[in-house]
């Protein structure tokens, strides 16, 4: 990899974006049909938007 700062390749748990859309698509879209199934979206969306709430918070 041209630039790349590792000299062989990559260290082997190295979070990528790569790696986080390969589980968070696919939970995400497994909730989003979940919750229409049952009618319950609001509540998913406040569920989600908690969730990232208290990640931002704690990153801080």
């Amino acid at each position: 990899m041209p630039g790349s700062p590792y000299l062989d390749e990559p260290p082997k748990y190295l979070t990528t974006w790569r790696r986080v859309l390969a589980f968070s698509i696919p939970s995400v879209l497994a909730s989003i049909y979940l919750a229409v199934i049952f009618d319950v979206v609001f509540e998913m969306l406040v569920v989600f938007t908690a969730l990232l709430a208290l990640s931002a918070i704690i990153r801080k």
